[in-house]
Parts: structure tokens; sequence; C-alpha cells
């Protein structure tokens, strides 16, 4: 069941889209998507077409700026405080699609054309950058909300130390692509702790630090969040190998034809001896795929998976009932839980 959890996602998602669009706006309010700075803002946001004239287009789940505002709501909290937390995780999240497009030369995204794809790289990586000081300004909204300014300050910090952990994850995701070593299980979770897992951890810290929740809570609220993208991230690399994709839009030969460090993968190769020399022979065509994903599928990579992101999630929710949560956001947040885990998108 999901009820309280697609409520709750009914009445923060608007609110949530209105405190962005308030923030991605110019400050003078004369101009909007029609200008093209903010136009190519909206168009990767899914509010403007290429011509940046105002559409609506599913542009991502917003699980990052929920799970704030159901944090907030649980620790005790007016989920309305959070807004601007919300806005800027999201903000800052979309900031680093922009970048990880360019970085990895992805022509689509949410079935539309990247923006590095139409407006070319230099313009790309400045609405990146401009986003990522927005984020920040959204973040400095909530005083405006009647935050104490002392909390303020430690949010800005720890979203701060947030950004240079997922900076860092990215520098080491892309570093595994080049080297000739192995990369280990342990290496490959250090990687998406800082690429996934810092982030959806800080969306539940912030969203319990807004609500007054105090530091034994707030760290309990973290913790929560930290294991939640540790599932996240290996539901998805379990998605980008048997994932179907009508339903994920994205190509189940991706991760493998790019060798990409994904957890199934790298259990494989540190199992299968056939899986190695594929790796190490094949150029990536004709049969390959298909070749590596019976391999994966004689050693039992993906039951693996499916067990580490399920102790991952069962982790998250042990620190959940520590951080004592109540009211229908509590019973949401168990669901978002569920969700994330059983998810095929």
């Amino acid at each position: 069941m999901t009820q309280e959890f697609n409520t709750l996602a009914a009445e923060y998602l608007p609110a949530i889209e209105a405190e962005m669009r308030s923030v991605l706006r110019a400050s003078d309010q004369t101009t909007g998507a029609s200008d093209p700075f903010y136009g190519m803002i909206h168009y990767h946001m899914g509010w403007a077409d290429t011509g940046f004239n105002p559409v609506t287009i599913k542009s991502g789940k917003r699980i990052r700026p929920l799970l704030c505002l159901l944090a907030c709501a649980a620790a005790g909290g007016d989920w309305r405080q959070a807004l601007p937390a919300a806005a800027a995780i999201e903000i800052i999240h979309n900031f680093s699609l922009v970048h990880d497009d360019i970085q990895d030369n992805s022509p689509t995204r949410r079935g539309r054309a990247t923006l590095w794809t139409i407006w070319g790289q230099p313009q790309a990586i400045n609405t990146g950058d401009a986003m990522f000081a927005m984020a920040h300004l959204a973040l400095g909204r909530l005083t405006d909300r009647g935050v104490p300014a002392g909390t303020v300050v430690h949010a800005l910090r720890r979203f701060d130390e947030m950004c240079v952990d997922l900076t860092r994850g990215q520098y080491t995701d892309m570093s595994f692509e080049t080297r000739d070593s192995g990369v280990t299980v342990g290496e490959y979770l250090a990687m998406i702790t800082g690429k996934t897992a810092v982030l959806l951890s800080l969306c539940a810290e912030l969203g319990a630090l807004v609500a007054g929740a105090d530091e034994t809570h707030v760290g309990h609220f973290a913790k929560f969040g930290r294991d939640l993208g540790l599932a996240f991230q290996i539901q998805d690399d379990i998605l980008g190998i048997w994932g179907d994709e009508d339903i994920t839009g994205k190509s189940v030969a991706t991760d493998i034809v790019t060798r990409k460090k994904t957890l199934p993968i790298l259990y494989g190769l540190a199992k299968s001896e056939t899986l190695r020399e594929l790796y190490d022979d094949d150029n990536g065509e004709g049969e390959f795929v298909h070749r590596v994903v019976k391999a994966l599928d004689e050693i039992g990579a993906r039951q693996y998976a499916v067990d580490e992101a399920e102790r991952y999630s069962n982790g998250a929710l042990t620190s959940l009932s520590a951080a004592q949560p109540g009211g229908p956001a509590a019973a949401a947040l168990h669901q978002l839980t569920d969700i994330l885990l059983q998810r095929n998108f």
C-alpha cells in the first residue's frame, strides 16, 4: 500500500514545482523563459521547448525533494518551511545532470535531446554553473520561511560539504573508466556513496534539521537517507542490465557496451573467468551483450545485487525507526523505501 505516500506527494509536488520556478527565473521578473539564459535552464527542467515556449514535460521523479519534505513532516515540522531546501536539492541534482550529460557524451535525457547537444558544451557548462549558484540562493530562502539563521548557516555548510562529496564521487566514477587495474566492490560502494547516497542523505538530514530535531535524530534521518541512496543506486544498476527498456527509457545494453563498473558487473568479474575473458577479448559487437548477461546469470550476479539492495534498504528502515518519525509522513517514508526497492523505472 502506498496511500500515505501518494496523498502527500500529490500535495507536495505542486509546491515543490512552484518553489523551483520562483528561484529559476529572472530576478527582475521582466524576463522569463524567453530569455535564452533562463530558457536553457527551463528547457532542461522540462518547462520549455527549444524555442523557449512553455511546455509541460515529465522531468524526473522528484524523489529527492519529496524525501526532504517527508523527513521534515515526520520529524514534527511544517513541511512548507522546508520547501527552499527541497528546491535547492532538486536544482543541485539537475546541475549535476547537465554536467554529467557532457562528461558522458549523452545525446538524450528523459526522451529529449540533452542541453549540450542543442546549445553546445560551453553554454551547457555555463547553464549548469548557474544552476549550482541558484541552488544556493534557493537554500538561503529558508530565512524567509522563519528558519533560524544559525540553522540556515549550518544547512548551507552541510550543502556545500555534500557538493564536494558529489563531485568527488563523479571524479572517482570517471577515473574507473580509464583504470587498468580492477575496481573492487568496496571502491564501487565508496564511489556511489559520493555520487548518489550523500545527496539522499542530505535530503533527509535537511528536512529533520528544519523541523528542529536534535542532533541524534537528525543523524538517524541522515543515515536513513544514505542507506536508501545506496539501495536506490544498486537498483539502478540492476535495471541497467535487466530492466525493461520501454519503462526505463534506457537501453539495457548501454552499461555493458560501455564497460560501466556497476555492482553486478564487478561481482561477475570477480567470480567468472568467462566474463573476464569476454571483457578482455571482445570488442563489444555482435553477441557480446547477450553473452555477458548469460555469464552474469550463470553466477547469480542479479540475485547478489538484489540481496545487497535489500540489505541497504533494511538498514535504512532500521535508521528510520531510530529516528522515531511520526504522522502520515512516517508511513510515507516506509512506503517510499519499498517503492524505490521494488521499482522498475
